[in-house]
C-alpha cells in the first residue's frame, strides 16, 4: 500500500483509492445510490478488511479524500493492534500512515474484539 503523498498528484479518485491500497488488499468501488456515492470495500485472502460509504462530496474533494483514506488506514491499523496513539500522533504531525501489512499468517489475531456499528 502507498502513502498518500506517493499518489496525492492524481486526478482520479478512484485510481487514488486503488493505488493506496493495492496490492495488499482487493479494492471493491461499487455505485450505492443515484447521489453518487459509492461504497469501498477492501478484502484480502481471509474476507473483508474494511468498508466505507464514500459520497460524491468526499470522492470530489481531494482534501477529504485524503482524510477518508487515512480514516481507512487508521482504522485498519487498529484492528491489527498498533498503537492508537502513534497512529494518531502520526496524523496530526502531518505524516500519513505507511503500508498496512497483513500479518504474516493471513489472520487478525482473535484477541482483538469485533466492533459493529450502525447508523
Amino acid at each position: 500500500m502507498q502513502t498518500i503523498e506517493q499518489v496525492n498528484d492524481m486526478d482520479n479518485p478512484f485510481q487514488m483509492i486503488t493505488d493506496t491500497f493495492h496490492p495488499d488488499y482487493r479494492v471493491n468501488l461499487s455505485i450505492q445510490g443515484l447521489d453518487g456515492s459509492i461504497m469501498l470495500t477492501l478484502s484480502n485472502e481471509c474476507g473483508v478488511v474494511a468498508k466505507r460509504l464514500i459520497s460524491a462530496a468526499q470522492r470530489n474533494d481531494p482534501q477529504r479524500l485524503r482524510k477518508l483514506i487515512e480514516s481507512v488506514q487508521f482504522g485498519i491499523a487498529i484492528e491489527r493492534g498498533d498503537s492508537a496513539i502513534k497512529i494518531l500522533a502520526a496524523m496530526t504531525d502531518g505524516a500519513t500512515l505507511k503500508k498496512t501489512p497483513v500479518p504474516a499468517n493471513g489472520l487478525w489475531p482473535q484477541s482483538q474484539a469485533t466492533v459493529n456499528a450502525g447508523v
